[in-house]
């Protein structure tokens, strides 16, 4: 299988509509990790994303009498410009099935492409059973992402370029959806140059590849955090994982099976790392593969070596840019949140400050909320990591009772606006991601009904999929007692919407309780 893919990715018919992107030295994040760094440029292309590599090489090798009724495939990102522009540069009719859900910035990406465009159903996996159902009734060809050996050679033809421009390369870092570029890559390698390490990365709430290695199957994953939506899947494809199980002539692996995976954080330090290198913004997945370098190299303590960062795309929501500039400083360790009680009483507010020893503080949330005691939100910033967010942690744990929630998503997320309001009433709390589409909120106040009251309710956009709210709910039935669990519960599995408990979170109860 190895040979015939090198040898399809060598025919691919790919540049009647894809350059053959620049691999660039990146030097500021080369010095920055002691290794030389290169950025495979693929948000340059005309649909700022690979996907139009294999979306053309799979429609261009269908045969013309195939093609009359048009193609059709469900994307509700890069994919569908990939086959809209194919489309357009075949002259034939391209129809793409897109989730309701879809910010307009995407459909009309795709319309100005001549894509037709069918908004349909509220996820992913609803529109694509639309589309392979209308395929059938309407003699369409369903081009489908990933799970394609012509759509796998297409993206393939990125391998070949990077061997031509860099010999000396080492490893090649991917970020990884359903897997489709990441196996043609190491296909090309395992053939061609055996001894370049392909790793992939992936995002750590939608990690399908690393479940199906650890399970060594296919796995359909419960629930998929859509931050890096480009990579957002939940299940790997089955052909990319047929050859992502492959081996070289020499016995090994084609690819790390131990997976590198990233989180929000440091895939929006990576974003950042990017800006600053190419004066470009990337998508999240499009800085997965830098996230993973990062990660990477310091685990392994590489240095000297020469490694390759697939920018697979930069189409991203402008609103978005307010929620990963504030996630920067945390993933790039350079801001540490702490929650501290204070004594209540004249002077004690200075004293905590001097105990700070003269940083400089990012953010300061104060609220005297008994006779005897204040709790303090304090942001600071940090020269020097993890090693002196452990140092302030243990100079403040001296004299202070504290927690550091650095890593706290609830605290990064929700509980910074809301400091100060406390409750007598008891309530459980909830996380809760609502799909971003008119009447989500009045859909879960609906199915909720009137025997649950909500006491606290944040929500903040942050130009996502879907929007992440904390919510308090206590029974009306019983206001001064904690709510059925049972009751609530199914109340909740009813709504449909994924949720957790988070009751006893350590930033609730000190500032909310």
């Amino acid at each position: 299988m190895l040979f015939r893919l090198v040898r399809q990715i060598l025919q691919a018919t790919v540049y009647d509509v894809a350059i053959e992107s620049p691999l660039e030295a990146a030097p500021r994040i080369s010095q920055k990790i002691n290794n030389n760094i290169r950025f495979k440029r693929e948000d340059l292309q005309p649909v700022f994303s690979f996907k139009l590599r294999g979306a053309y090489n799979r429609i261009s090798q269908i045969p013309k009498d195939q093609l009359d009724a048009g193609v059709i495939c469900a994307s509700a990102g890069n994919h569908a410009q990939g086959v809209a522009l194919s489309g357009r540069k075949l002259g034939i009719p391209a129809i793409i099935v897109m989730p309701s859900t879809t910010p307009d910035i995407k459909v009309q990406a795709v319309k100005r492409l001549g894509g037709q465009v069918v908004l349909h159903g509220d996820s992913f996996d609803v529109a694509n059973s639309y589309a392979i159902e209308r395929a059938k009734q309407e003699n369409l060809v369903f081009v489908p992402p990933y799970d394609d050996e012509l759509v796998i050679a297409g993206q393939g033809t990125i391998a070949n370029e990077i061997h031509r421009q860099w010999r000396e390369v080492d490893y090649i870092f991917v970020a990884v959806g359903g897997g489709g570029l990441i196996s043609g890559i190491a296909a090309y390698f395992a053939e061609v140059a055996p001894h370049v390490q392909i790793i992939a990365v992936e995002y750590e709430e939608s990690a399908c590849l690393k479940a199906a290695f650890e399970n060594n199957e296919r796995v359909t994953l419960p629930h998929v955090g859509l931050f890096a939506d480009g990579t957002a899947v939940a299940r790997i494809g089955d052909l990319p994982f047929q050859i992502l199980n492959l081996k070289k002539s020499d016995g090994s692996p084609i690819v790390d099976k131990t997976v590198i995976t990233v989180n929000t954080d440091e895939i929006c330090s990576a974003i950042k790392d990017t800006f600053d290198e190419t004066r470009s913004i990337v998508e999240p997945s499009g800085a997965m593969a830098l996230a993973g370098i990062k990660k990477y190299v310091a685990q392994h303590q590489l240095s000297n070596k020469n490694i390759v960062s697939i920018v697979c795309g930069a189409n991203m929501n402008f609103d978005r840019l307010r929620y990963i500039a504030e996630r920067t400083e945390l993933g790039e360790k350079r801001e540490a949140i702490y929650a501290v009680t204070i004594p209540e009483k004249k002077g004690a507010f200075l004293d905590f400050c001097r105990a700070l020893q003269g940083r400089n503080l990012t953010e300061f949330n104060y609220r005297a909320n008994d006779e005897h005691n204040a709790q303090v939100f304090v942001g600071v910033s940090l020269k020097y990591g993890e090693e002196e967010r452990l140092e302030i942690f243990n100079t403040l744990k001296q004299e202070y009772n504290v927690d550091d929630l650095s890593d706290d998503e609830v605290a990064k997320l929700h509980i910074r606006y809301l400091v100060g309001g406390h409750t007598k009433s008891q309530e459980r709390l909830f996380r809760v991601e609502f799909p971003e589409r008119p009447g989500a909120l009045l859909t879960f106040l609906e199915r909720l009904g009137p025997a649950h009251n909500i006491t606290l309710f944040h929500y903040r956009n942050h130009g996502a999929a879907e929007g992440r709210v904390l919510v308090a709910l206590q029974s009306e039935q019983h206001a001064s007692a904690t709510p059925s669990h049972d009751d609530l519960i199914e109340k909740l599995n009813g709504i449909n919407y994924p949720y957790q408990e988070i009751t006893h979170n350590a930033g609730y109860q000190r500032f909310l309780r």
